[in-house]
């Protein structure tokens, strides 16, 4: 598909310098834009590129005086890159019913213009919305609920009872609903406490590639409504997540967890259980959460500790091996230096 740059203004509310009648065929990175794609700088470390890049046009927040490129300035370069690009490539894909090598239980009610691939299982009583797309090889189980212009991708595994709301998008390889991590050692031997809960998965909700979301013990794991979970996250039984949260790849979120509105989790992060993160908190990759963390933070490190700080521990550890050296020597001359007194003392009282 091809717009004009005056089209793509009055998606994003953008003003034009240049061209207007320019026309753009695609969108692409800056290095690896090509003639015809409109491109975009968020960081102004990236000015330069626009010397050697090949796009016909850039998103940017300021104008640049002398570029022989075509500008669409906006406050938000990035979200209006985000904005063109669906525009451009976004499809919507037609209803393909329900096929005959789905297996559909008894009970199961189905929206309009639902798509049912291929060795797709479906369990007795379970509701299925209008537009939702389920792929090739998934489960969705006994009285679940999956509300419309929902996407399940191939081989999602979704158990008995779970309730997921509308335009969520679950890739492959993930689990929702398997059974939480829940054990009673009597005598050192580990007896299974059933679990007997459910999972909620709120609207416009994204849950990445290979994502297990535990059902709870008793009660529910919520997942509240425009989080954004990347691939191979575990999401533990009685969880709570607030709403439009991000989570990136190989976060882990111990039980009964709860995380407030608009968190940030990078990558490997570690959340033990029972405590509470308030919102609007940012954890930066690798760190391990031991505790509440109030509503505003920014931390880091493992225990985590304000971010500010965690930053001077870090520009600290390179010099510990030089330091420990200077310290030994510094330790070795004040054994000497109380040697001497010692003996000029012994030696004064001699003299007397």
């Amino acid at each position: 598909m091809s717009f004009t740059l005056k089209h793509l203004s009055g998606i994003v509310g953008g003003r034009i310098i240049g061209d207007p009648d320019l026309v753009i065929t695609g969108v692409s990175g800056i290095r690896e834009a090509k003639e015809g794609d409109i491109t975009f700088i968020a960081n102004p470390k990236y000015l330069p590129e626009l010397k050697s890049t090949r796009a016909s046009a850039v998103i940017m927040s300021k104008e640049i005086d002398g570029s022989d490129i075509a500008q669409l300035l906006v406050d938000h370069p990035y979200y209006a890159f985000a904005r063109i690009m669906n525009h451009l490539y976004r499809k919507v894909p037609s209803p393909k019913g329900v096929s005959s090598n789905a297996f559909i239980c008894e009970g199961v009610r189905l929206g309009k213009d639902v798509s049912i691939y291929p060795l797709v299982y479906i369990g007795e009583d379970a509701e299925i919305g209008d537009n939702t797309i389920i792929y090739p090889g998934c489960y969705i189980g006994e009285r679940t609920k999956i509300g419309g212009q929902t996407m399940i991708y191939p081989n999602v595994t979704i158990r008995e009872d779970v309730s997921i709301g509308r335009s969520v998008i679950i890739h492959s390889g993930s689990v929702i609903g398997s059974d939480g991590f829940g054990y009673a050692t009597h005598e050192g031997r580990h007896y299974k406490i059933l679990q007997v809960g459910t999972v909620m998965i709120e609207d416009d909700v994204e849950i990445g590639a290979n994502v297990t979301v535990d059902r709870a013990a008793i009660g529910k794991t919520v997942i509240k409504k425009g989080t954004k979970i990347d691939n191979l996250v575990q999401v533990a039984h009685n969880v709570v997540i607030g709403e439009d949260c991000l989570l990136a790849a190989q976060a882990g979120i111990a039980g009964s967890a709860e995380l407030g509105d608009h968190v940030t989790l990078a990558g490997q992060v570690g959340v033990v259980g029972h405590i509470k993160i308030g919102d609007n908190v940012m954890v930066g990759a690798q760190s391990g959460i031991s505790k509440g963390i109030k509503p505003g933070q920014i931390v880091s490190g493992s225990p985590a500790i304000p971010h500010k700080e965690w930053l001077k521990a870090q520009s600290t550890f390179p010099g510990l091996p030089e330091m420990r050296r200077r310290i030994r020597e510094l330790e070795e001359k004040v054994e000497c230096i109380d040697k001497r007194l010692t003996e000029r003392g012994d030696g004064h009282g001699k003299g007397k």
